[in-house]
């Protein structure tokens, strides 16, 4: 079993509702299968920011979702911002 956190910031907070969410997955998790678990959870609205966002691994970029995911870890969703 694999618990870690999901953090999401801006429009991804505003999708899922919360600022953060702990997750519990069977061993061999993946980025991609705490994605699955967390659009499980939500509706489309955050499935459709998720498809767009940028994510951190434990302050890591991700650029492989299929990156495995360690006991503890800290995934940050960060949604495309705009400003500057």
């Amino acid at each position: 079993m694999v618990e870690l956190t999901v953090r999401y910031f801006a429009g991804a907070r505003a999708a899922a509702g919360v600022a953060q969410e702990s997750v519990a997955l069977s061993g061999g998790a993946t980025v991609a299968h705490v994605l699955e678990a967390v659009r499980e959870r939500h509706d489309d609205r955050l499935a459709r920011v998720l498809a767009a966002s940028s994510f951190l691994l434990d302050g890591v970029a991700v650029r492989d979702r299929d990156t495995p995911v360690p006991e503890g870890a800290l995934l940050d969703v960060l949604p495309p911002f705009a400003g500057g």
